[in-house]
């Protein structure tokens, strides 16, 4: 195996940067790892509009060094009332690049999302009509279907009638964790297409469990059983140009992790790229990381691929068990690459 590996410089294509305080402690680790961002927009109150989109690229733009060279890509958060004109001029004036779909209270901070696909008929036709992604955290949120099996259930009732209506819409299933959204996935048309997370790439949902409760790897959807785990990573490492590179990094406070109920949500910013680079050499596949990484996601999205180059060098690292007062994924666990700075 090789000391070093060079790839284009890749993008994130789902990530929470939160705001306020937290904002400031967890961008920099997403900004001088990756040139893009797409930046998910459940805040508090959620970015329902193009003046509070600006004002969050604003905010995330203040807490970046512009010699990183980071650009956050912006999302509308879709309610049951959002206006179609209001998604389309932000799209038109290159403040949305994406909208969001939240199934109400699917995940964190998604009280104000869709409760019907039906109230978002003519934001979608609209987003269809002029190419406009459409992100998707796919779980039903019924309270009779087993959480390990809500995304599954999704992809029957919801993607697939939406596929079937909307054809032309270009359609992102985020982080998945499904054998069944693999296939799916996998079946479809270039208008579909995935994100795979890399902390699905590494751990089933026995981690959660391992010793006590777990909470720090605790994330909606949840990780899966040990046989999505693997159908999970043959896709990341396939070289099919569906599936992409999105860290769903989502950090929280301690007494948010730390709590009878706590938050969903896994920060892995810190050593993202390090992380997919284990799972991709532990299987031999370290050949097809700069397409996953650096290439699909352009691809799909329309976009240039970057210019620049990142490297890791093999050098074993130890992940600190807290960074900035929030634990990492990997805490604790030597990686055996290091990241260096973009050149």
């Amino acid at each position: 195996m090789s000391d070093q590996i060079q790839l284009i410089a890749p993008d994130d294509w789902h990530v929470h940067l939160r705001d306020g305080e937290m904002l400031k402690q967890v961008v920099p680790y997403t900004a001088q790892m990756f040139r893009r961002a797409i930046v998910m927009p459940n805040l508090r109150p959620p970015v329902v509009t193009v003046e509070a989109a600006k004002a969050y690229r604003d905010q995330i733009l203040a807490a970046c060094d512009p010699r990183w060279g980071f650009t956050p890509l912006m999302t509308a958060y879709l309610t049951d009332d959002i206006a179609p004109e209001e998604i389309e001029r932000g799209f038109h004036e290159g403040v949305f690049t994406a909208a969001k779909l939240y199934p109400a209270n699917a995940t964190t901070n998604s009280a104000a999302g869709v409760t019907e696909l039906s109230h978002i008929h003519d934001v979608l036709l609209g987003m269809e009509r002029i190419g406009m992604p459409l992100l998707i955290h796919g779980e039903v949120t019924d309270v009779d279907v087993d959480v390990f099996d809500r995304e599954a259930v999704f992809i029957e009732r919801s993607l697939k009638p939406i596929r079937d209506r909307y054809p032309d819409l270009k359609v992102v299933l985020e982080h998945i964790t499904t054998e069944q959204a693999v296939d799916f996935v996998g079946s479809a048309d270039q208008n579909l297409a995935a994100t795979i997370t890399p902390h699905h790439l590494h751990i089933n949902r026995n981690a959660m469990f391992m010793g006590g409760l777990r909470s720090d790897f605790y994330c909606l959807p949840v990780a899966k059983r040990e046989r999505h785990r693997l159908a999970l990573r043959r896709a990341a490492m396939s070289g099919d140009r569906r599936f992409f590179l999105g860290t769903d990094s989502a950090p929280h406070a301690r007494p948010g992790k730390e709590t009878s109920c706590g938050c969903a949500g896994i920060f892995n910013a810190p050593h993202a790229l390090e992380s997919y680079a284990l799972a991709f050499a532990q299987d031999d596949k370290l050949d097809n990381l700069e397409a996953f990484a650096s290439l699909h996601g352009p691809a799909f999205y329309g976009l240039p691929v970057n210019e620049g180059i990142v490297t890791l060098q093999r050098d074993d690292k130890l992940v600190p068990d807290v960074v900035n007062g929030l634990v990492p994924f990997h805490a604790g666990e030597t990686l055996p690459w290091r990241l260096q700075p973009c050149t």
